[in-house]
């Protein structure tokens, strides 16, 4: 059995613990010698042999504290921090032992005193670490504030680009630029306006280049034409539908009182203009100064000088009438009695 008086006090508080636990073992001590020489040597006095336990028995409850109070009011280590811890760990290691010496205090009233009351008087009334704002607050320690966030830099945007011209509106303009823009504009309608007369001389001159080298030759109806066989035309007929395309009437009428077939060219005789035939007045009248004709053409109103001309008109190989506009006859020169004037009805 090893002396207690060598115990620390961590080991005897240890070993109290497990008393107190029922069926656990007491501590064995085995630290080695030199840790108890190292003891003794850091002991200024010796200490008062304490009460040694029984002979060949286990030392009691009672007896362990005792001894660990005779060695705290002896000046010894308290024990380190692990020990005060309500979980039971083993013997501290070897370096606990070395741990910075506590501070004395006074001796707990005599009489009994259980494993909690000493666990208690061991803790602190403080805890070590960072403390909350709400601990702060009750204990009146002042916290430091907390730092600062650095600004964020301004973030620095490019000018914006200058606006051109075509793209301002008419009330962000200037009057001066308004004026030069005019300018510009009338300068540009201009110069436009001189390449289109330019290029319009330059196709007109191409295109009379160009008719200059084809002969001018005028496209005229065929002085000989068919106008249909003698029995379609009746009796006091004018037939009209050959005035637009060949310039004659074909007009079955009696003339000195002989029934003729005859074709009168539909031009009058004043100044040149074109007759129209009037079926309900049975006439020609010219509508450009009021000369009247006969249906054989003979001129009774107007300024007309003399009667309407006609065309040699013939009977063709295959039955019809054919009308020869190269040759004319007059009236007044005694041309209607030629048989080549009129064919008989």
């Amino acid at each position: 059995m090893v002396d207690k008086s060598k115990m620390t006090v961590a080991e005897m508080l240890a070993a109290a613990r497990k008393a107190d636990n029922k069926g656990a073992a007491p501590a064995e001590p085995n630290a080695p010698a030199a840790e108890a020489d190292s003891t003794k040597a850091e002991t200024p006095a010796p200490t008062p042999p304490a009460k040694k336990p029984p002979a060949g028995g286990k030392p009691s409850t009672a007896d362990i504290l005792a001894m660990a109070r005779a060695k705290q009011a002896d000046g010894e280590s308290a024990a380190p921090a692990p020990a005060a811890k309500a979980a039971p760990k083993p013997a501290a290691k070897p370096a606990a032992a070395k741990a910075t010496p506590a501070k004395k205090e006074a001796a707990p009233p005599a009489g009994p005193v259980d494993t909690q009351s000493i666990l208690a008087a061991a803790r602190k009334s403080s805890h070590p670490g960072p403390m909350t704002k709400a601990e702060a607050a009750a204990k009146g320690v002042a916290l430091a504030p907390p730092p600062k966030k650095a600004a964020k830099e301004a973030i620095v945007l490019p000018p914006m680009p200058v606006k051109p011209d075509y793209a301002k509106t008419p009330a962000e303009r200037t009057s001066a630029e308004i004026a030069e823009r005019r300018a510009f504009l009338f300068g540009m309608s201009a110069l436009a306006l001189g390449f289109a007369a330019m290029s319009a001389s330059l196709a007109l001159w191409t295109l009379g280049s160009v008719r200059f080298m084809f002969p001018n030759v005028l496209r005229l109806p065929p002085n000989k034409f068919k106008v249909g066989f003698p029995d379609g035309f009746a009796p006091g007929q004018v037939e009209t539908k050959f005035k637009a395309e060949f310039g004659v009437w074909i007009v079955n009428t009696e003339y000195n009182g002989v029934p003729e077939i005859f074709a009168l060219k539909t031009v009058c005789t004043h100044l040149g203009c074109t007759p129209n035939w009037l079926e309900a007045e049975q006439k020609f009248k010219c509508p450009c100064h009021g000369s009247g004709y006969y249906k054989d053409g003979v001129n009774f109103e107007g300024p007309a000088p003399r009667p309407l001309e006609r065309y040699a008109i013939s009977i063709a190989g295959d039955g019809q009438i054919e009308v020869d506009k190269s040759k004319t006859f007059h009236e007044e020169m005694g041309q209607w009695t030629d048989p080549a004037s009129f064919i008989p009805a």
